[in-house]
């Protein structure tokens, strides 16, 4: 029986769009199809391959107005943001412009007697199941560095956002990459880890939950399928007393409350020196009830509703228990609060690392502010999670930001912003948060394997 995957829209609950999953038969064949490919893909010239990989970028960009549409009806993100196009277009372009001095051989010596090397080649094939928050940029992070190495490319799209997968395929497509050499595929759970155990892959990148995490590597248990992990996350900011306030105020409440707090490096609780700590909370008060709830189509709302009912359910949960142990929230229901995914922003004080909404991934609008004497103790709060993603710290003074920031358990560290990604710079996490990095050099480096060349001349 055909399993059929459906988009419930979260701006009305309507069906906004289904797909019928491919039958294992149907996966295996687009996989051997995509093998086959592969190596006359990275046969082809880099320069050749990158170029192609752009070309579809642009194209990409070029549908991008309706692209912003589809993507609200999907996953709820007001479409006034513009979808995700600038990020994905700087990201691939940063990651062309390393890929020859990052895929070069490394050349040890070439002489009379030896020639020795170190070359990088690619994976094979490598399947990318992208998550609903951010449908573009995280599958791009991966899929765009992955082709231009010589990889193929099979995209799982996320079922809450369906169309996603097939618009970053057509668009490759348009531009000249082989049909073969990236596929969207619809999964389900079942068929997935069915291949993976099968060894389907010489590579697999997953953005998601913690549990999904943990579904992946036990489905890759004895495959030796190298697996690169972005999970969870409960990120921390931290307000120093000479940090600039107003700026402080402005990057942790958006970081707090944008594309409805479900951000993979979205700030989740904040940590402020006592001497900033009331005029903070004032401000970010003031700033968070400024948001306009509402339709995410309608270019007046600065935020939409959640993607699901059950991610706004928890959220609610995790409120309702904190406020019922001493927290204080102070942001009224707003009148488009209809007790589903629409959902009033909220921040909480007089809060602890007791509750549920202080220690648990919430990925909701909602965001807890704590009181703390000095770094000692911000260090110890901030540490005091299951997850590593980013930590974002408010100071004049970088010295300070590094010296602490060596002490914090998380994959970035961030100063005087928060909620960003350098492609430049390696995205990576520690604890439940995952494992593996991806963009930058070492992006490149996980998505190909080195071979020596040990060569001697008689």
């Amino acid at each position: 029986m055909t399993t059929i995957l459906k988009c419930v829209s979260p701006v009305d609950g309507s069906v906004y769009a289904e797909r019928p999953a491919a039958s294992r038969a149907e996966a295996e064949a687009a996989v051997a199809r995509a093998r086959k490919a592969q190596a006359a893909w990275a046969a082809r010239p880099l320069a050749e391959r990158v170029a192609l990989v752009k070309r579809g970028i642009e194209i990409l960009g070029e549908r991008n107005a309706e692209v912003a549409v589809e993507l609200a009806w999907q996953m709820g993100r007001p479409s006034r943001y513009g979808g995700e196009y600038g990020g994905v277009r700087d990201r691939t372009a940063y990651m062309a412009e390393i890929a020859a001095a990052t895929l070069a051989p490394i050349e040890i010596e070439e002489s009379a007697k030896f020639i020795r090397r170190i070359r990088r080649e690619p994976h094979g094939v490598v399947l990318v199941v992208a998550p609903w928050n951010y449908p573009f940029l995280t599958a791009i992070n991966t899929v765009v560095p992955a082709l231009m190495a010589g990889n193929v490319v099979i995209l799982k799209p996320a079922t809450q956002t369906l169309l996603t997968g097939a618009r970053i395929v057509e668009a490759l497509h348009a531009g000249g990459v082989p049909e073969d050499v990236v596929q969207n595929l619809y999964l389900d759970h079942e068929t997935t880890s069915g291949l993976i155990a099968a060894r389907a892959f010489d590579f697999v990148n997953f953005t998601g939950s913690v549990a999904g995490g943990q579904a992946m590597e036990r489905a890759a248990a004895g495959t030796f399928t190298p697996l690169g992990l972005e999970l969870g996350g409960k990120d921390p900011g931290y307000v120093m007393a000479d940090a600039n306030l107003d700026a402080a105020v402005e990057t942790l409440v958006d970081g707090a409350m944008y594309n409805a707090g479900q951000c993979c490096c979205g700030i989740e609780r904040i940590y402020v020196h006592e001497s900033l700590y009331e005029d903070f909370l004032d401000k970010a008060v003031a700033l968070t009830r400024a948001y306009k709830l509402g339709n995410p189509l309608d270019q007046t709302t600065t935020l939409g509703p959640m993607a699901h009912k059950r991610f706004a359910a928890l959220v609610r949960a995790q409120t309702a228990e904190a406020v019922a142990a001493g927290a204080k929230a102070h942001i009224p229901t707003m009148a488009e609060d209809d007790g589903g995914v629409y959902l009033t922003p909220q921040i909480l004080t007089y809060v602890n690392h007791d509750m549920r909404v202080m220690r648990e991934e919430s990925f909701g609008p909602v965001v807890g502010i704590m009181k703390v004497k000095d770094d000692e103790e911000a260090l110890r709060l901030m540490n005091d999670s299951p997850y590593g993603l980013t930590a974002s710290l408010w100071t004049q003074d970088p010295e300070r930001a590094q010296r602490l920031g060596a002490l914090i358990e998380t994959g970035t560290i961030f100063m005087n912003r928060a909620d960003y990604l350098d492609p430049a710079l390696v995205w990576t996490g520690r604890k439940d948060t995952g494992r593996g990095g991806a963009l930058s050099v070492i992006g490149y480096h996980n998505l190909t394997r080195p071979k020596s060349y040990h060569l001697k001349r008689l």
